[in-house]
């Protein structure tokens, strides 16, 4: 099932305001005419256009007969730091005014934006969304949900404290498919489960690479520095954007940061998760001599493995979370029937009980009990959570509008990805065990990975207002 798919899926509602302020709805005291919000978006030449798209019809589906549309909502302002990377969706809005830096936009336009899309690289997600928030403006965060561990508790508390409704874009969050998961999971279809494996055939952007030293010059219509933001100074290359800044640790997250939002987000949810105890890792890189240091002081591996520990949850046994990335994979079960895949398109969840074992592809897509002669014998328990039939950053649109949250909240979103970051700390240390204190976010047997915890901003940029 692939993203289109997905953005078309189902979603549900967590949590109600038992009284919404006019200042909550960031609006004002006002609705927008028709009941539209004016929505802004940041970061609109990848993954933004399609979130974007989502929300409103793009100029060339509107016509005579369906335009305006009651779904569509109104696109007030677009912000990227490369005017050729975003023209297309600056043609696809043309109504919307435009601008290089968030900042100038929200105090240009602060009183006409309801709410904005974030969907920049990983290592500025924090910096704009926290700066919207500042503002009263709810917002929609990209996956993962922020560059660094404490980047992620940042957000989740300022989400609380400004009253704004949020959305993490990992879209799986929103389908029927994950909800049968977790309601399968806890009716006790496979029995206690002690062992997760999780797996992705990213990265699929080259990695294990050594800093480029060429200083080819800066297209005239990126801004550079403010596209580096928070991140230390370096010369611009074209191996870091527009695609492969994912691997880069100053940028991006890689394999892990990039897809355990959508992967292990139904074992986040269904076996009620939060903070590991323990994590351990290994990876595989290239071996070039001339190098002087590892390749994960520069990107991320090829490949890793992952290991995660957790505690007794509630009802629940102590389980162990095991992650694979670059095309490595788990022992395939003996119980899976010949012609069987692991998983889908190259992803997948194996999710091992002590009655059974439960599989599905990415985002939770496809849950199937193996053998498939269990599936068949299975009496589906009835509904528990709540389907809502509109797409995840449609679902955050109305959540504004109703004043209550939806399902992929910082909340939510937050804890899963610190999680998820957790883990990148493991490659700084490998075949090492940390002992992690996720309270404190701490790295309790390796105080120096700490660092990688909080890592420093480049200096005129702060996350903290006070800083």
């Amino acid at each position: 099932m692939n993203r289109r798919h997905f953005l078309k899926s189902t979603t549900a509602s967590m949590g109600l305001f038992s009284i919404v302020p006019s200042h909550v709805l960031g609006l004002n005291g006002k609705t927008p005419p028709s009941g539209k919000l004016n929505i802004a978006g940041v970061g609109v030449g990848g993954m933004g256009k399609g979130n974007l798209r989502a929300i409103c019809k793009p100029l060339s589906q509107r016509n005579e007969e369906n335009w305006p549309d009651d779904n569509s909502q109104n696109i007030v302002a677009l912000c990227d730091v490369d005017w050729a990377h975003a023209d297309r969706t600056f043609k696809e809005y043309p109504e919307a005014k435009q601008f290089k830096d968030y900042r100038v936009m929200l105090k240009e336009m602060g009183d006409k934006i309801d709410a904005i899309v974030v969907a920049t690289p990983d290592h500025t997600h924090a910096c704009v969304a926290m700066e919207a928030m500042r503002y009263g403006k709810h917002v929609y965060v990209q996956k993962p949900l922020t560059h660094s561990i404490h980047e992620a508790r940042v957000l989740t508390e300022a989400a609380r404290k400004y009253g704004v409704v949020t959305q993490m874009g990992n879209q799986g969050h929103s389908s029927n498919d994950i909800r049968r998961i977790c309601e399968w999971i806890w009716d006790g279809a496979i029995g206690d489960v002690r062992q997760v494996h999780a797996w992705t055939n990213r990265p699929v952007w080259p990695q294990g690479l050594p800093r480029p030293t060429e200083t080819p010059p800066v297209p005239e219509t990126l801004d550079w520095d403010l596209w580096l933001g928070p991140a230390p100074q370096r010369p611009y290359h074209p191996a870091y954007l527009p695609w492969n800044w994912r691997a880069w640790v100053d940028f991006g997250t890689g394999a892990l940061g990039d897809m355990a939002c959508h992967i292990l987000d139904p074992v986040f949810w269904a076996l009620k998760l939060k903070y590991p105890i323990s994590a351990q890792g290994s990876y595989a890189t290239n071996i070039i001599e001339k190098w002087e240091k590892p390749a994960i002081t520069e990107t991320y591996p090829l490949g890793s493995i992952i290991h995660f520990e957790y505690p007794v949850r509630e009802s629940m046994p102590a389980v162990k979370i095991h992650w694979y990335d670059g095309g490595l994979m788990p022992e395939r079960p003996d119980d899976l029937e010949e012609g069987r895949r692991m998983g889908i398109d190259g992803s997948g969840v194996l999710f091992v009980g002590d009655k059974g074992k439960l599989m599905c592809g990415c985002y939770g897509e496809s849950p199937q009990l193996i053998p498939y002669s269990k599936m068949k014998a299975y009496k589906k328990p009835e509904e528990t959570l709540a389907r809502v039939k509109t797409s995840h950053e449609m679902d955050w649109v109305n959540a504004i509008k109703e004043g209550r949250q939806p399902s992929s909240n910082f909340d939510y979103a937050g804890p899963l990805t610190e999680m998820v970051l957790m883990g990148n700390l493991t490659l700084f240390k490998p075949g090492e065990k940390l002992l992690w204190d996720g309270d404190n976010m701490k790295v309790t047997n390796f105080p120096e990975l700490n660092e990688h915890v909080n890592p420093p901003y480049r200096e005129g940029w702060h996350l903290e207002k006070d800083a």
